[in-house]
């Protein structure tokens, strides 16, 4: 599976290593990700996402509800 948030959508990103001498070499910044279970209390189970720091902070602080809610409205989540 790659390296995707399921929340954010968030992804590796591409960019250059620069040495002292100015050299540039291609590099790749990697997202920051977890794998975590949340508990849904309105569905009562638990559920198991693949979810960037960004995204637990933003979970932390709306709740996962609202933060599926947002996903799916913006297309993120199915």
């Amino acid at each position: 599976m790659s390296r995707v948030c399921e929340i954010t959508g968030k992804r590796a990103m591409v960019g250059n290593n620069v040495s002292h001498a100015m050299n540039k070499t291609k590099r790749k910044f990697s997202v920051n990700l977890f794998k975590k279970r949340f508990y849904i209390a309105e569905e009562d189970r638990w559920v198991t996402l693949k979810v960037s720091a960004a995204a637990i902070k933003n979970i932390n602080k709306k709740g996962i509800a609202a933060v599926l809610k947002d996903a799916k409205a913006n297309g993120i989540v199915k």
